[in-house]
Parts: C-alpha cells; structure tokens; sequence
C-alpha cells in the first residue's frame, strides 16, 4: 500500500536512496492579527524544523509574543494556520497541546500551591499516573535545584524559582514541542544556568525548543536556528551560520535586519553629559 503521507504533506518512506525530510515542528501559513488599527502580526509565514534549538528574535514590540500566543493555542489569529507536529492548532487543538509545554510571559501560577503541589497537579491534569507524576516531579525538582523549596508555596518564590517551577510544568508531561517567551527574562544568572543545561538536555535527546529573546548573545550561544522578526514581519530566517552571514555576530546581522544599525542620538541630545 503506498504511503499516504502526514498532515504536511511529506511522505514517511524513502524511496530510490533519498532520504525522508521529518515533518516540521511548526508550520505558520499566513498569519495575521491586528488589535485595533494596530497590526501585530503581519502575514507571516514560517516552517521551523524538529529537533532543533530555535531562537525567535526582535526588538520589542516586534510581535514575538503574539506570534507564540497564536502558535500555542492562547489567542485566536484573524487569518491563518499553524501546524504543530503535522496537526492544526485551531482544528485540532486536543492533540496538539498533549503535544506541547508553554512557558508564557508574565507566567501566572497557581500561587497557594507549593511547588510540588502544583506538579502533582498539573501532572493529573495532563492524564498521567498519580506514581509517574510524582516521580518526574522529584527528578525535576532535584534538576532545577528546587528540591529545598518543594513544599513552600508558589507565592513565595523568587522571579528565578518561578520561572524554573514553570519550566518543569511545561516539561512535566515530556512535549515533544517546548515554547518559551523569555525564559531568561529577570532570572539570576544561576538559575538562567540550571535551565540552559536541562534546557540543552531536552533538545539533545531529539525534541524541539523555541524560545523568544531579544538578547542576541544568549540566542547565539543557545540556538542552532533562527527566525528574526521586526514590524509583524520575519525578516530572516534559518541555520544560525546563515542568517549572521559574514555579520561578526548575531547582534551585527540583526541590527542591520531590522533597520537599526544607523539610528543614533546625533545631535538631538547634545545637551546631554558635560558643560553644566
């Protein structure tokens, strides 16, 4: 019986000695959204491979946190599709979060919880075992260096400990897709350690991260991929190698892909400094 293909379209086999390209963990086809006359989001297209550290970068305001809200099922986009795994987001939506972690900006917890607590709970609720549930949630907590504080509760935790209790929440059910905006956003550099290396863990053992980040040298020395982003555009996109050029680095190639390597302050502050 010949092969029928997935839901991107790519076949499964391999025939005459080529060899299969994997589905993509993320499709965006023409995605658009507006607040107002304001347009986050402006038709953007994008196919972001599996089994990679992906970096989706831009300045602020650049839309990167509205993209991923739309990529992970958290808001509706006006016009377009996106694919996680092969399945629909909007279509599928089931499926596709058993299939996905998310680590959002501005993280809300369940905050009268402890850290345990809120594992135990979040595992039951994503339909593991009581037994397997605890026992991820002991390796994680003992990973993250969050074993000392298990039982405080959440309300009381650091910027770095929540982001890190977040980040085994999102692992807890083992995703074969992990969203993270800003992970790295108000967290000391010890913690910001700890999760790189489970972080470079996960992806080693073949899943796929996309984390959002303006900062260009953590994107650099984290990611093997990149998607720059700018005014609701993708402005680049692809192997990190690429998409710098002959840049000296990711900051250089980025600053000059988003039309910002010229602006100054010129002569319009020249007040500013000496000759009080």
């Amino acid at each position: 019986m010949p092969d029928q293909g997935d839901a991107t379209g790519r076949t499964g086999g391999s025939t005459g000695g080529v060899r299969s390209t994997p589905p993509a963990a993320v499709r965006i086809e023409g995605l658009w959204k507006r607040f107002g006359e304001q347009v986050a989001v402006a038709g953007i297209d994008l196919e972001i491979p599996a089994g990679r550290f992906i970096g989706l970068v831009g300045p602020n305001g650049a839309g990167k946190t509205t993209t991923l809200s739309m990529v992970t099922g958290l808001l509706r986009p006006d016009m377009g599709r996106v694919f996680v795994a092969g399945h629909d987001v909007w279509a599928d939506p089931v499926e596709v979060k058993s299939r996905i972690g998310v680590l959002p900006e501005g993280l809300r917890l369940f905050e009268r919880l402890s850290g345990r607590e809120l594992l135990g709970y979040m595992g039951r609720l994503r339909g593991l075992p009581g037994e397997e549930t605890d026992k991820r949630a002991t390796q994680l907590l003992e990973v993250l260096d969050l074993a000392g504080s298990q039982h405080k509760l959440v309300v009381d935790y650091s910027t770095g400990m929540r982001k890190k209790i977040g980040l085994a929440a999102a692992l807890l059910h083992n995703p074969e897709v992990l969203f993270l905006d800003e992970p790295f956003e108000g967290v000391d550099p010890v913690s910001a350690q700890t999760i790189r290396g489970v972080l470079e863990r996960y992806t080693a053992s073949g899943a796929t991260v996309v984390f959002s980040s303006h900062v260009m040298e953590l994107v650099e020395s984290l990611c093997d991929w990149v998607a720059v982003m700018a005014g609701g555009h993708i402005r680049a996109a692809g192997p990190l190698a690429d998409v710098r050029g002959d840049a000296p680095s990711l900051q250089n190639a980025f600053l000059e892909l988003v039309g910002a390597q010229d602006r100054a302050a010129g002569d319009s502050l020249d007040w500013l400094g000496g000759g009080r």
